[in-house]
């Protein structure tokens, strides 16, 4: 897949464009496997340097994990860039926590996934990354503390 629109552009070509909108509704959708389709057959992710889900079906339990946890989940496409042989995918997740054993909490949380492309245009691997700290905090109080009111402590 060309990753870039030209030679020496950074903006990204309308292929990679249309994956990373596939992805977004992917995970929006509450099926895991479309999710996965996004991957190379042998294609992997990693979460902030957690181990890896390595294949369609690894990739797909992850998906469902996220999507059973918040059945309202949304991932929105917020930001696509490319820089060599890489691709920046910036997304923002919302929903609430109301699956089995969740808090009920609403939870947004930003990140990247820094992906690298497959033969077939495909996704073949995905760092990603966000702030675990704030998505925690927030499956444990909700939005957070509003002005005035104290923290819960750790």
């Amino acid at each position: 897949m060309k990753l870039a629109s030209t030679l020496g552009s950074t903006g990204p070509s309308i292929e990679l464009w249309r994956l990373a909108a596939r992805c977004s509704r992917a995970w929006s959708s509450r099926d895991p496997d479309e999710m996965a389709a996004c991957y190379e057959e042998t294609g992997w992710q990693s979460i902030n340097d957690g181990p890896r889900a390595e294949g369609r079906v690894a990739l797909a339990k992850v998906a469902s994990s996220y999507m059973d946890a918040f059945p309202d989940l949304n991932v929105s496409l917020d930001q696509l860039l490319t820089a060599g042989d890489s691709a920046f995918f910036v997304w923002t997740l919302s929903g609430t926590n109301s699956g089995p054993g969740g808090t009920g909490n609403p939870v947004r949380v930003s990140g990247i996934e820094v992906w690298r492309m497959g033969e077939s245009g495909l996704i073949a691997s995905s760092q990603g990354y966000y702030d675990a700290a704030a998505y925690d905090q927030q499956l444990r109080l909700g939005r957070g503390p509003q002005p005035g009111q104290p923290t819960a402590p750790t």
